[in-house]
């Protein structure tokens, strides 16, 4: 489960290329495009521009390079040419990228125009609770301790956890070990070892934290209809403490 310093480099440049992704698409306007048009663009700028591989698109059979999770959608959100981002929407963006061998994965919930206060303060607060996770990993820490904080934060605020899904080590395969759940008990699980390479990617709902999963065999919805957010970044245990590989330019005050 843990890279050596040469292989970590090697994820921090397919951290960065990622995190350029993002960037980018804070310059675009979403609002009246499709989000298989998001896909597209987002596709041909990794291809085109960055020279990597969408590391999603074909695997587990999935066709995209991304996905898009519109309001009660909880992830896993199909791109689709009837889907039209509209003004009011949440929609999370959940974008993969593989160089030199090394994948890197992240998320992040864009607010599309003018929103509500209470989808204003979800997304908020589900970005907070995901920093609150990152800042606990260090060696020695426990997954524990990192669901924990998560959990605490997102309760304190009045949402419920997602606990159908987690987080997972991350490397030259998508999905590695160890499983990150966003919810546990201080000193429990696994203890962090310094080159443990995972992502944390909370997903925060309105209400219940139930979920279920659509017919096509993806799009997972909140059980009640109500709104959900998630953020995600690829992390590193280092020495002292958390390098966060994917991370952008505008969140330096963050880290």
């Amino acid at each position: 489960m843990t890279k050596s310093p040469q292989e970590l480099e090697l994820m921090a440049g397919s951290g960065r290329l990622l995190a350029s992704v993002f960037t980018w698409l804070d310059g675009l306007t979403l609002a009246g495009m499709s989000t298989l048009e998001v896909n597209d663009r987002v596709e041909a700028f990794i291809v085109d521009e960055l020279g990597a591989r969408p590391a999603s698109k074909g695997q587990y059979g999935y066709g995209f390079v991304l996905n898009a999770s519109i309001n009660a959608v909880v992830c896993h959100g199909v791109p689709s040419a009837d889907e039209i981002l509209k003004t009011g929407d949440i929609v999370n963006l959940d974008i993969t990228l593989e160089k030199n061998g090394f994948i890197a994965d992240s998320s992040k919930t864009y607010m599309i125009g003018e929103v509500s206060p209470a989808a204003k303060r979800l997304v908020r607060t589900t970005y907070e609770a995901m920093w609150k996770g990152i800042r606990v990993v260090k060696p020695g820490a426990t997954l524990g301790d990192i669901g924990y904080a998560i959990e605490s934060h997102a309760k304190k605020a009045g949402y419920s956890v997602v606990r159908d899904f987690c987080g997972h080590g991350i490397g030259r395969e998508m999905h590695e070990d160890p499983q990150i759940l966003h919810f546990g008990k201080p000193g429990r699980g696994l203890t962090l070892k310094e080159g443990m390479t995972f992502t944390i990617e909370p997903m925060l709902n309105q209400g219940r934290a139930g979920t279920e999963t659509a017919d096509d065999g993806w799009t997972v919805t909140t059980i009640d209809g109500k709104l959900s957010a998630q953020f995600e970044h690829t992390v590193a245990v280092t020495k002292d403490g958390v390098r966060v590989l994917t991370l952008r330019p505008d969140e330096k005050a963050a880290a």
